[in-house]
């Protein structure tokens, strides 16, 4: 089970990645372009997903994966932290990163990877 810690130090391990206080919340930014917050009493995080893949995640794992109603036009999705362990965390805020992170940081970062083409 994952912890608003967990998020935190993940989060802050990745390039260029900075934590500021929006909407009462924890928010963190990669060259200042939001990736992840800490909404809902930070028990679970909102990351960037494709909207395609969004759909698909909350039918195979509705426990795990939900879109809330006011970012349901966005492309993110709620994720549940209790329901993951520290390696699905770290792929999660990862892939996230790497949906807001500028070219020059995914060059410069070949290890995180390129996010997906679609």
């Amino acid at each position: 089970m994952q912890h608003a810690e967990d998020v935190r130090r993940i989060a802050l391990s990745l390039p260029d990645t900075t934590e500021k206080i929006a909407w009462s919340m924890p928010t963190f930014r990669v060259a200042g372009k939001m990736f992840a917050t800490l909404p809902e009493e930070e028990t679970s995080i909102a990351v960037r997903c494709p909207k395609e893949e969004r759909d698909e995640l909350v039918l195979a794992e509705p426990r795990k994966f939900w879109i809330a109603d006011h970012e349901a036009g966005f492309a993110w999705v709620r994720v549940r932290l209790g329901a993951l362990d520290g390696d699905e965390l770290r792929d999660i805020l990862a892939d996230s990163w790497r949906q807001a992170a500028p070219p020059r940081l995914l060059e410069s970062h070949p290890e995180l990877g390129l996010p997906s083409a679609e």
